[in-house]
């Protein structure tokens, strides 16, 4: 995380215009951090210890809304875009992008305009909602974790006949070939928060 830290700023003090006025390794820093030193734009790795990214960047809006939180991350799943939308972060790239794709996005971010990485958009644009219930969700996340239907159904104060229900149902809504299938497709789409 360090080597990955000091490679950005390297990268982003090569720019003429862009400069790194501090750098922090946890989340639950980056709005001290940004009050002392009130940066333009702060980049925010969504994996964080302390306090994840996204609740970092919806801390920094409420307290220096001037700021903008452009949110770097490893997660290109259209699910996880959807909840930086949802926390107003004003961009959302992938680490995986070119450096000139980084410092144009923080001189779009400073300008006050959002920069979003486009075939994450398009993907995130084109997902549905997420058609499970919170029940439903319940079970296929405890099925996730290896959970059998009887531990299923103890947990939940259910009869296993009602959990291999929902598994059927969670089955048929998510078009899945099987429970497998359907952990696969609601991981992909980060449904099993």
């Amino acid at each position: 995380m360090n080597m990955v830290r000091g490679a950005l700023v390297a990268l982003l003090n090569l720019q003429a215009d862009l400069e790194v006025v501090c750098e922090v390794g946890r989340g639950d820093e980056v709005v001290e951090m940004a009050l002392k030193h009130r940066p333009d734009v702060a980049i925010i790795d969504i994996d964080l210890p302390g306090c994840d990214g996204l609740s970092a960047a919806t801390q920094l809006r409420e307290r220096l809304p001037q700021c903008g939180a452009l949110i770097l991350t490893s997660l290109g799943r259209p699910g996880t875009l959807r909840r930086a939308l949802e926390a107003r972060v004003s961009g959302y790239l992938l680490k995986d992008a070119p450096s000139a794709e980084l410092a144009t996005a923080v001189r779009r971010v400073a300008a006050g305009h959002r920069a979003f990485d486009p075939e994450l958009a398009l993907a995130a644009w084109g997902e549905f909602e997420n058609p499970l219930t919170d029940r439903e969700a319940q079970v296929l996340r405890l099925t996730a974790e290896g959970a059998e239907t009887r531990e299923i159904a103890s947990v939940l104060r259910l009869s296993a006949g009602t959990v291999r229900n929902y598994l059927t149902t969670i089955v048929t809504k998510l078009n899945a070939r099987n429970r497998i299938d359907a952990i696969r497709i609601a991981r992909a789409a980060d449904w099993l928060q």
